[in-house]
């Protein structure tokens, strides 16, 4: 078990470990959206572009809220 201490930063690493799979994971929710949504209406390859765009633009918001809440938690260890 880690002493008191260190719960920020173990809390804090396991934050930033998943930042990767968020990352891919909204973007491919975004481009497979947007590959759906483009069959559906005929309008190839515009609404798989936004969707693609959406999704990168989604994983880089959670990558910088995951790095902004392990930035506090370790500062609260201090």
């Amino acid at each position: 078990m880690a002493p008191s201490g260190d719960q920020g930063t173990w809390k804090a690493l396991g934050e930033l470990s998943s930042i990767g799979l968020v990352l891919v994971v909204a973007t491919v929710i975004g481009l497979v959206g947007g590959y759906y949504a483009d069959r559906l209406l005929g309008t190839s390859p515009w609404l798989l572009l936004i969707g693609l765009g959406l999704g990168i633009a989604a994983g880089f918001v959670n990558l910088f809220r995951s790095v902004n809440r392990a930035d506090r938690g370790l500062d609260d260890t201090k």
